[in-house]
């Protein structure tokens, strides 16, 4: 089998479990070459990697380059993805820079990965939290069209990176000893707490936070549907790891429960968890280090006619952001799509 020289910018929360994923699944790389602000030596799944600081001459000779910002970060591929493309590298984006350009595909590969077809050197990963909704939310489309979904999502601090889990981890602590929590990541008191705002509000949705704004505009995108109806209420929640969603969906015409748990048990990146009566249901702890995307408490809503209430929970950092890269890598390698 052919093997790829490979570049991965950024180590931190993303970048670290990019590199653990390429290992564990046996990516076809002759080499990992990993970039970041400055060179050091870190260790990473038990090995240690020498770190090179990024340059534009870092990615001649790499044929897939992983940027691996956290969400909403700034910085790398802005400053060097396209730069990067031009050395006949593809580029996969974590960051949220490129999502909506019209020249970069916007691609979760369980659910369009033909639109990887004519990529112009360059694919942007969705948000982690449209990731785990388009998952869901596509092959009910495709059986029964939606007409409306209304989403709140409960998203972890991991969302944020490091200093975000530091920094819950360091106010839990700090309660623990009757000290008064010290904030600096967060407008608020996250430990025990819980407030809706992650970003900043947006003209373009007036009222609205970044979060919740992209959220709308990517699922519309990956879904090919520039008109979709779509509501989101994004809350930044005291948990770890694993981002997690209630969705309200109003179809065209009926779709049982039944139908519905039948449909998702079979979609691709889906596992359905959904026997309330003994209180089997996805949560945040329960999913952490899975693939898939976990769905349960699928029922009708019985305020509106043909609608269905779904739970969605995902590893934020897994499947939200790192795996989908190397999937999106293994979608072009797999069909040789210009690489």
């Amino acid at each position: 089998m052919r093997k790829f020289k490979i570049a991965v910018v950024g180590i931190g929360l993303v970048g670290r479990e990019i590199i653990k994923i390429l290992k564990e699944r046996s990516f076809p790389a002759s080499e990992i070459k990993v970039l970041a602000t400055r060179a050091r030596t870190e260790e990473i799944g038990g090995e240690k990697y020498a770190v090179s600081a990024t340059t534009e001459e870092s990615f001649q000779g790499i044929e897939i380059t992983f940027f691996a910002g956290t969400e909403g970060a700034k910085g790398a591929s802005k400053q060097f993805g396209w730069q990067a493309a031009s050395k006949g590298t593809i580029v996969i984006d974590n960051g949220d820079d490129y999502r909506l350009d019209s020249r970069v595909p916007l691609i979760v590969p369980e659910v369009n990965a033909g639109q990887l077809r004519n990529h112009q050197g360059f694919i942007s990963s969705p948000n982690c939290a449209t990731i785990q909704l388009v998952i869901v939310l596509a092959p009910l489309h495709r059986r029964c069209r939606i007409k409306r979904v209304i989403v709140s999502s409960y998203q972890s601090v991991s969302g944020t990176g490091g200093e975000a889990v530091e920094e819950l981890r360091s106010q839990v602590s700090a309660i623990a000893r009757g000290e008064g929590p010290k904030k600096a990541v967060y407008p608020h008191q996250i430990a025990f707490n819980l407030f809706p705002e992650i970003g900043s509000l947006q003209n373009e949705f007036p009222g609205y936070y970044r979060e919740e704004a992209k959220t709308i505009k990517e699922t519309r995108k990956i879904l090919n549907e520039p008109e979709f109806a779509m509501s989101a209420t994004c809350v930044r929640v005291p948990v770890y790891f694993g981002h997690s969603e209630a969705v309200n969906v109003e179809f065209e015409k009926r779709l049982s429960p039944e139908e519905a748990r039948e449909i998702l048990s079979f979609s691709p990146g889906v596992r359905v968890i959904d026997k309330p009566e003994v209180g089997l249901y996805p949560t945040p702890i329960d999913v952490v280090g899975g693939d898939d995307v976990y769905v349960g408490r699928i029922r009708d809503d019985p305020s509106s006619h043909n609608s269905l209430n779904l739970w969605i929970v995902g590893d934020n950092i897994r499947k939200g952001a790192a795996l989908n890269t190397v999937q999106i890598a293994e979608e072009i390698i797999k069909t040789a799509v210009s690489v």
